[in-house]
């Protein structure tokens, strides 16, 4: 059976594009787009859409993940030793062998004597030791797809010996 059995037959039109429609044969005038493969007859041409699929890719960006980054307090302990001076009185005694002196004992005779001491004061400042900052960037690589396409493509039985002629048009 041929793709062409009972196209050319008269029937009624409605149903005749209805069914030539759902087997993918339309004629002459149906014809909107595609390859067409023709066989002519005086009355009228017939012809058949011939297709293929093509791959459509899409890419679509997804939230992979965070990162954050921030500061976090480590606490080290510091030993330092501190050269600190204080003063004190040392007060010496000597014997003299009773040397005889003409004062007078008064009560009244005090001496004084400053003493100072050192003390540690310990401050603390606080002072920039680097500065972090971090940014995004895009790195393209490519992906491999491997896909299988389908595609039409006519299939002429001959029965009997007709002679065929094919002509290609490319004006699609």
């Amino acid at each position: 059976m041929s793709i062409f059995d009972g196209f050319f037959e008269s029937k009624d039109d409605k149903s005749e594009i209805k069914e030539r429609k759902s087997k993918g044969i339309i004629k002459k005038d149906d014809v909107e787009f595609g390859k067409e493969i023709i066989e002519e007859d005086k009355e009228r041409d017939a012809k058949i859409i011939l297709r293929k699929e093509e791959l459509d890719i899409n890419k679509n960006s997804f939230h992979k993940g965070d990162v954050e980054f921030g500061k976090e307090i480590i606490e080290d302990k510091k030993s330092v030793d501190v050269p600190v001076l204080r003063e004190e009185v040392v007060i010496e005694r000597k014997a003299v062998n009773n040397v005889e002196c003409d004062s007078p004992i008064i009560n009244e005779e005090v001496i004084r004597i400053p003493v100072s001491e050192e003390k540690v004061n310990v401050g603390k400042h606080t002072v920039v030791t680097g500065e972090i900052s971090a940014h995004k960037r895009a790195i393209e690589n490519t992906e491999h797809i491997d896909e299988t396409l389908k595609r039409e493509e006519v299939k002429i039985n001959k029965i009997g010996n007709p002679d065929i002629v094919e002509i290609e048009n490319d004006h699609i």
